[in-house]
């Protein structure tokens, strides 16, 4: 498949650079002023008044994320070049197909081994939790990569509203299930509805958000709105879109990727050049823009946060 290239994009369709790290220092500012969340819709503007961090320029540092040497993907190619299997298999399908999905209102199902079980308006679920803007290095199972600016909240602070109980140590989050807006879900490519999972620690971890915006706006539909997953050390795969539940067990969950195929989509799913997907090597990648392979990073880049959590473990295993 022709994948654009930036040159290929009118210069009018792109967020200059400047444009959103200027936003993002003028959020920064009305952090510090104590501007509480609103009330009304969770857009980025209102999310990132709330009280908590602000990220510096290419990451925030003081929660443990490097500052990337890498230039954020263009937002019309990281717009238009994506899974998001709801809305078709090709990656120009969510964009094509994505626009009149409803995102408002929004609910969450919290449920399972935790003390403040409910349902809750995406609203309640995010108000008083502090927002963070992080760019982080994203890596698809397929072999290409993108550099995405995100803005959200870290779960591991959603968490710890609804209070997990001692014996939990997973956490399941499903997909919204309505095959009338989301056309891929009246095909059987998959088991409706996606689910994907994570250990709690791995939930805990502060590089680990709950997104409701990139590149300094609201998310887009076709990129998982109003609330997806992004766990920057593991394959896209894990990301899963459109959250309308989340559930915590004391048993590993069944992923949907990993039902259909095991052997080619591991639970951990953590970056791993070592460990070559059955079709393809996994130890070089293609960064969406450029034509030139670039050797995969272990965990993708993010080793020094994140390799502890897996400390005696035998990745290839559990890959």
């Amino acid at each position: 498949m022709l994948i654009r290239r930036p040159d290929d994009i009118p210069a009018s369709e792109i967020t200059p650079e400047g444009v959103y790290r200027d936003r993002r220092r003028f959020l920064g500012a009305a952090g510090t002023l104590g501007l509480g969340l609103a009330s009304g819709l969770i857009a980025p503007a209102a999310l990132a008044c709330a009280p908590g961090e602000t990220g510096e320029a290419n990451g925030e540092v003081e929660r443990g994320q490097p500052a990337l040497p890498d230039e954020p993907t263009p937002y019309e190619t990281a717009t238009t070049y994506n899974n998001f299997y709801e809305f078709g298999t090709d990656k120009e399908d969510p964009a094509a197909n994505a626009g009149a999905f409803r995102t408002r209102p929004w609910s969450v199902v919290v449920e399972g081994l935790v003390k403040k079980p409910a349902t809750y308006t995406l609203e309640d679920l995010l108000r008083g939790v502090g927002v963070v803007e992080r760019t982080y290095r994203m890596r698809c199972v397929e072999a290409w990569s993108m550099v995405i600016p995100w803005m959200g909240v870290p779960l591991r602070d959603v968490l710890a509203k609804v209070e997990p109980l001692p014996s939990a140590r997973f956490v399941e989050f499903t997909t919204l299930l309505d095959p009338r807006q989301m056309p891929g879900q009246r095909t059987a490519v998959l088991e409706w509805p996606y689910k994907e999972g994570l250990r709690l620690d791995e939930a805990r971890h502060p590089l680990t958000l709950l997104a409701t915006g990139m590149y300094g706006k609201t998310l887009p539909n076709q990129n998982g709105a109003p609330l997806r997953l992004v766990v920057p050390w593991k394959y896209g795969f894990k990301g899963v879109k459109s959250i309308v539940r989340i559930r915590l067990t004391e048993r590993q969950p069944r992923t949907t990727w990993n039902d259909a195929a095991a052997n080619e989509y591991g639970f951990y799913a953590n970056v791993n050049p070592a460990v070559d997907h059955p079709r393809w090597s996994q130890a070089r990648e293609r960064r969406i823009g450029e034509f030139r392979r670039r050797p995969t990073l272990p965990f993708n880049g993010y080793a020094d946060q994140v390799a502890s959590l897996y400390a005696g473990m035998d990745l290839k295993a559990n890959y």
